[in-house]
């Protein structure tokens, strides 16, 4: 959905989700336990610090909720330092309670941090001035079940305050794209699930946004659906815009995603390039057409003697979802662990 709506409602939605602004108390404890900022090490997944497309940045970010005593509850988010670069598609991934959830919330504004900050386009998380220059898509979508498509997203993009003629012609190219002109005068409570999903991503991408976060954009759609979804992701990024998704379907986070952060119990335990993580190092394979028994027991040289065609010879990889099966268990055995830096 189109963020400057939700930001609309974000007091109701703090009411709703039990969470409001912390105490000033809470704030200077934080601010006294907040832990030195670790951007460039090795929680950078290899990339350079300091660099001048940073479009979302956590700086030792932590998130507590407390009760009405103001006792500690749950600790969601501890001490996350995190960087999104312009026009990459990141993922953020975790078990259920792990603080994805949460991160979007805070970068969004919608929740206060109890101790360090994050920024998003160069503004402070609880800066409304980026509100229109973001595009939010929510884990379950807000929609008003008497509108139909076009009217849902003619209303969003009056709350942008977006010209007449631009709105039409905006509405009509979303309608299309997201697959829903054969529906676009059918009331939303006719929609199915999927149908509702594609019309919460129109809705993300009204105002034409800089930086699109899309919280489980796949869930209920079938598998054309899910491809169409994924191939938006991918011309999003072609054109220039940040994504930050989150999803437990491991496989499209693998198709889509340049670099992944994998979160558990609040804590940050992996961050890297995709391609690099699932590689298995310790593993070579060394793949080719056309080769006789005898030159199989050679290498490239004597493969080549054969007649073979060597077709590449790397590091085989593993898939997502192993990779994150390895993390989550590893960091239950072993709860202090950091990440390791990918060369």
């Amino acid at each position: 959905m189109a963020f400057e709506a939700d930001t609309a409602r974000s007091a109701g939605n703090r009411a709703q989700d039990g969470q409001a602004p912390p105490a000033r108390s809470e704030e200077a404890a934080g601010a006294q336990t907040a832990p030195e900022s670790r951007v460039g090490t090795a929680r950078s997944g290899g990339l350079p610090a300091g660099r001048a497309d940073v479009v979302i940045e956590c700086r030792g970010l932590s998130k507590t909720y407390r009760d009405f005593w103001g006792r500690q509850k749950v600790r969601a988010l501890k001490s996350l330092d995190l960087q999104v670069f312009r026009g990459e598609v990141f993922g953020l991934l975790g078990p259920n309670g792990s603080g994805k959830t949460t991160t979007i919330k805070l970068l969004l504004g919608l929740l206060f941090p109890t101790s360090g900050e994050a920024r998003v386009l160069g503004c402070e998380s609880l800066d409304i001035r980026k509100n229109e220059r973001i595009g939010y898509l929510p884990e379950e979508s807000y929609l008003y079940k008497f509108l139909d498509a076009a009217e849902t997203l003619d209303f969003y993009g009056r709350l942008f305050d977006m010209p007449a003629a631009v709105r039409r012609a905006r509405v009509d190219e979303l309608i299309n794209r997201v697959g829903l002109a054969w529906a676009r005068r059918r009331p939303v409570r006719e929609y199915s699930k999927g149908m509702s999903r594609r019309l919460g991503l129109a809705q993300a991408l009204i105002n034409d946004p800089e930086v699109v976060v899309l919280d489980e954009p796949t869930s209920g759609l079938d598998p054309i659906g899910t491809r169409d979804v994924k191939d938006l992701i991918l011309q999003l990024k072609e054109s220039g815009k940040t994504v930050l998704m989150c999803s437990h379907l491991l496989a499209d986070v693998q198709d889509v995603c340049d670099r992944i952060a994998i979160l558990h119990q609040g804590e940050l335990k992996e961050l890297g390039r995709v391609a690099d993580l699932v590689r298995i190092r310790e593993v070579t394979e060394i793949r080719a057409r056309n080769l006789s028994d005898a030159g199989r027991e050679e290498i490239r040289r004597v493969i080549e003697q054969h007649g073979g065609e060597v077709e590449g010879i790397d590091n085989p990889t593993t898939t997502l979802e192993d990779l994150f099966l390895r993390i989550v268990r590893d960091a239950e055995a072993r709860p202090g662990r950091r990440p390791k830096q990918i060369a």
